[in-house]
């Protein structure tokens, strides 16, 4: 039995049809036969989980001439923050692999001289702080600078597309974890972020999306059918993605955002935590969709590699309701009360920011810092958040939503 035919048989991959699915009937005609380069990483697979540079080596109506990889590399080979990775030849196809997440960040105008445009097949997990999309606008700014297209291979927000939560990002913290304003939760699509960058910063840039057909902005991941392949090495689930808006946060303290366990962004603690006395002040502040267990981990490498740290399992209850970015920010307010002589804010560089403080950078103010420092409540703060919610939707994210 093929591929194919297993997974029609397990049930999987029958509801959504992928940008990369339907090139064949949605491929623009004025780019037919264009020379093109394709930015992907080991999440780029079809319905069928086959590559998506596969997929368009053999697709007859545009020639593949490059690879593009952002953070992590092409297969999820890297890991962490600032772990960079260099160029090489493609076994598959002997192409030549660009990194975007080495010497730079952007595509040169050599990388882009022998192509005709960029197609781009990102799998984004709906977080601001996901670099990927941020790989996104740098190569839709490269090629609008050099006169060349780009296309956009539409796909799921795993997190679902009805939800948006967290500060809006201010221009002044802009950094590689959110170089233009977008709550941490923007509840879009790669293909409406795309759109969102064209009409604000990138006028004049040559931008066509292939939308998927079934996907509807209701749906998690795992209301797809569609297998989950991890878009980074430390995105191993659903859950993981969900919490992420909120457990990302943790990566700009001393404590472990639980990478080096087989849980990233679900477990989390330090060595000084003790793990009763925490899940119990957290199940108490009455947070939505979520249980607090208490739990002890060793890390096998990042913070507290080899360390016994005492800490908490989130455990997601009710996935319409939780809400990741409010649970992150509890977690901090819980630590800094408890722990006010050993949790700490982490100093740069941080995703190429040497100045600014990681936690600005990630929350997109330093708002959240301040007031946390100064013992204001998750419900004065979230007042705050809510307000920017609502302005960017309003203004902005309902204008580029191009799925019900």
């Amino acid at each position: 039995m093929s591929l194919k035919e297993n997974l029609s048989f397990a049930g999987l991959s029958k509801m959504i049809y992928l940008g990369i699915d339907l090139i064949n009937e949605r491929w623009p005609k004025k780019f037919e036969k264009a020379r093109v380069g394709i930015l992907v990483h080991s999440a780029s697979v079809n319905r069928d989980l086959r590559y998506s540079w596969e997929v368009f080596w053999d697709f007859k109506r545009a020639k593949l001439c490059s690879i593009f990889g952002p953070q992590h590399g092409l297969f999820g080979e890297t890991q962490a923050n600032m772990v960079e990775w260099e160029g090489y030849k493609d076994p598959f196809t002997g192409l030549t692999v660009y990194s975007l997440y080495g010497k730079v960040r952007k595509p040169t105008p050599e990388m882009l001289r022998d192509i005709d445009g960029v197609v781009v097949d990102l799998q984004d997990v709906g977080s601001r702080y996901y670099t990927y999309i941020w790989t996104l606008y740098l190569v839709m700014e490269a090629c609008l600078e050099n006169n060349k297209f780009v296309v956009v291979l539409d796909r799921p927000n795993p997190i679902s597309g009805d939800f948006i939560e967290g500060f809006v990002l201010k221009e002044r913290f802009s950094s590689f974890v959110g170089l233009r304003p977008l709550p941490v939760r923007h509840g879009m699509t790669i293909g409406e972020l795309a759109l969102y960058f064209r009409d604000f910063y990138l006028k004049g840039l040559d931008l066509f999306v292939i939308k998927m057909d079934g996907w509807r902005r209701s749906l998690f991941w795992d209301d797809t059918g569609l297998e989950w392949v991890n878009p980074s090495p430390n995105m191993p689930s659903l859950k993981a993605a969900l919490l992420y808006p909120g457990m990302c946060l943790l990566e700009s303290t001393n404590i472990s955002e639980g990478r080096g366990t087989t849980r990233p962004f679900e477990v989390f603690g330090a060595p000084f935590i003790e793990p009763c006395r925490l899940a119990r002040e957290l199940n108490s502040m009455g947070l939505e969709g979520v249980y607090f267990r208490p739990f002890f981990f060793i890390p096998t490498f990042d913070k507290y590699c080899g360390q016994r740290c005492g800490g908490v399992h989130i455990h997601i209850i009710n996935k319409y309701k939780v809400k990741p970015f409010k649970v992150g920010v509890a977690i901090l307010k819980a630590l800094m009360d408890l722990y006010p002589g050993d949790f700490k804010w982490a100093e740069g560089p941080y995703e190429y920011e040497y100045e600014k403080k990681p936690i600005d950078i990630l929350a997109g103010t330093d708002e959240l810092r301040h007031d946390l420092e100064s013992g204001k409540s998750i419900d004065e703060l979230e007042v705050k958040w809510q307000g920017e919610e609502k302005g960017f939707n309003e203004n902005i994210r309902k204008n580029y939503l191009i799925y019900d």
